[in-house]
């Protein structure tokens, strides 16, 4: 798979995506759904859509780029409607070009049916010839739009197309669909990735997270049930369970690293969740030093909880540039070997002399690691020792998030001493999974935790299945 490289931050997992619907007649839906993918746009940094249907038609509009730079007020005023789904991604199948922007919108008896997805199928091969024995020409490298391709072939309501069409994936997903008189949520039977539902004034909205609730002032209600499928309408909601629910195995990462602080999940806020997190790696390994340093922003909230754990005094030391994301503008090979002072520089009056403990959420490939620590030193810190708020990831994910291929992580084969010298740190400690689940307060067997187990709870497929997909979506897209 071809992927875009952050220069900024080749350590954490990469974003998936985010989906939105809304469904309210007297409503600009067109601006709520702008508002709350902007909540969302954490999930993903490379296209934004809307499609908005007025009862007679669905229009589309998507592009690569952020939400506040593919959207402006005269094209939100064109979208004019009573329903509207949205949809931020990062790309974990297919590259990033217009095509595979979402929302995908295809025909469907007289009128269309556009679809947002966060998540990956794994059965992506077997779709794609289902598909295309169907007569249908793919024009997308997306798993996305051979979900929407079947839905289109399905007749009836589409409440009933989703229903009958649910049992042919496999893998990952929450899914919004939207024809001219319905709007659909849906989501897999294992609940992998997090999809909730709410009312505002008026209609109902669902969304990837509760922030994007509260961005546009709805109350939540309840989650979308693992396997089940909402039809929403003027009229009300009406479920059905479509695919029987089966163990959950709601992403871990969420709550490490993805869902906004702000988010809920398990009732719970995730600032409270990722605190909690710092508390346990405190009473599993505290070195000697003079401050817990976050790296924003996601590993602040466990640092705190680190240092109230600890003793050991909390600190800013390092500041972020909040306006450096993923951008069309890539820096020259100098700036890029600095990467990580495009987007964090440190504080030196406050880091010269001190022993660091540096709390962040996780470590991929261990390249921006080591040039933070190597930044660190350079600023004078006579120490640092990195504590990280998860358990080491040894395996990759086949269920949206962009690990990077086994071979490429710098936790497979190598104990923590090994990998602190390999990043340059003084020490280095991992949150275990026992205190992990601590922190959650949740029973493993309630979360997806493949990336550190490779215990998969759906079946994957072989790393040449998915790339043979890619590769034969491309040479068919032209």
């Amino acid at each position: 798979m071809t992927r875009l490289e952050d220069p900024m931050d080749g350590d954490h997992p990469n974003e998936e995506c985010g989906v939105f619907g809304v469904v309210a007649p007297d409503r600009d839906v067109a601006r709520i759904t702008f508002f709350g993918l902007h909540a969302l746009q954490h999930r993903g940094q490379e296209s934004a859509g809307i499609a908005v249907s007025d009862g007679e038609h669905v229009m589309v509009q998507r592009e690569l780029g952020l939400v506040s730079s593919v959207f402006d007020e005269p094209s939100l005023r064109s979208l004019v409607g009573h329903s509207a789904i949205g949809h931020v991604r990062y790309s974990t199948t297919g590259k990033n070009k217009w095509d595979n922007a979402q929302p995908v919108a295809l025909p469907r008896g007289d009128g269309l049916v556009a679809l947002g997805h966060n998540g990956n199928l794994t059965n992506s091969d077997a779709l794609r010839r289902r598909v295309e024995d169907m007569g249908h020409e793919l024009r997308a490298t997306t798993d996305s739009e051979l979900i929407t391709a079947l839905l289109a072939h399905e007749p009836g309501s589409l409440l009933d197309a989703v229903c009958n069409v649910m049992p042919l994936l496999q893998g990952a997903y929450s899914i919004v669909a939207l024809t001219e008189d319905e709007l659909v949520a849906f989501r897999d039977p294992n609940g992998v990735r997090p999809l909730v539902l709410g009312t505002v004034d008026g209609g109902w909205v669902v969304a990837s997270e509760t922030c994007a609730l509260d961005q546009v002032g709805a109350e939540f209600e309840r989650e979308v049930g693992a396997g089940e499928a909402v039809r929403i309408t003027a009229e009300g909601t009406e479920s059905r369970q479509a695919m029987p629910a089966t163990t959950r195995s709601l992403c871990i990462f969420e709550a490490i690293y993805f869902a906004r602080p702000d988010s809920i999940l398990d009732d719970t806020a995730v600032w409270q969740l990722r605190h909690d997190m710092g508390i346990e790696l405190a009473r599993e390994s505290v070195p000697g030093a003079d401050l817990v340093v976050g790296l924003p922003d996601s590993g602040t909230p466990a640092a705190i909880g680190f240092a109230k754990e600890s003793g050991i005094p909390f600190s800013e030391a390092v500041v972020r540039n909040r306006y450096v994301g993923r951008s069309f503008i890539q820096p020259d090979q100098e700036l890029r070997a600095n990467g990580v002072k495009l987007k964090f520089n440190p504080l030196v009056s406050v880091i010269e002399g001190k022993r660091l403990v540096v709390v962040d959420d996780s470590i991929v490939r261990g390249t921006t690691t080591r040039r933070t620590v190597q930044m660190l030193k350079d600023a004078g810190a006579a120490e640092v020792h990195l504590r990280i708020s998860s358990p080491p990831i040894t395996w990759p994910c086949f269920y949206g998030i962009d690990m990077a291929d086994r071979d490429e992580l710098i936790a497979v084969g190598q104990t923590e001493a090994e990998i602190a010298a390999a990043v340059g740190a003084d020490s280095l400690h991992y949150l275990t999974l026992d205190g992990l689940q601590r922190a959650v307060g949740r029973p493993a067997d309630g979360y997806c935790r493949a990336c550190f187990t490779g215990e998969y709870p759906i079946p994957v497929p072989d790393a040449s299945g998915k790339e043979r997909f890619e590769a034969q979506a491309a040479a068919g897209a032209g």
